[in-house]
């Protein structure tokens, strides 16, 4: 299954933003999970024998979450039996994270056996979240 955003179409410029937060629901039984992924990680090339450091794909367009459970259920009961829905496009690892640890606290989350979410760790700045508007 492929991702969606706010539960339609991805847009066309979704690489120039730095990550996002998602959402993904498991169609049988209705369990969630929200995480946050970056588009791109830390990589290495050689350049005239000296070595430099360059942003990869993440692989983001195949991920299923960090959560052992939920890829578990993922590997049992097959990835059509997912949706993932991006709902937070992000312009920096700040905000990847301020956003998926404000709807973890949202939505219960943590205290709720219907989510795949069992921990939620932040380290948040104020001052990289100065462009953010209060929504």
């Amino acid at each position: 299954m492929s991702w969606t955003y706010n539960g339609g179409a991805i847009p066309d410029n979704i690489e120039e933003y730095y990550g996002f937060v998602y959402c993904i629901t498991n169609l049988l039984t209705g369990r969630k999970y929200i995480g946050r992924k970056y588009f791109t990680k830390a990589g290495y090339k050689t350049v005239k024998g000296k070595r430099k450091k360059i942003r990869v794909s993440s692989g983001w367009e195949s991920y299923y979450g960090s959560n052992k459970v939920l890829q578990q259920d993922v590997l049992a009961l097959g990835a059509d039996q997912f949706t993932r829905d991006i709902m937070v496009l992000c312009n920096s690892r700040s905000e990847c994270s301020y956003y998926e640890t404000y709807h973890i606290f949202t939505s219960g989350a943590l205290l709720s056996d219907r989510w795949y979410n069992d921990w939620v760790t932040c380290k948040i700045s104020k001052r990289h979240l100065s462009g953010l508007k209060i929504a």
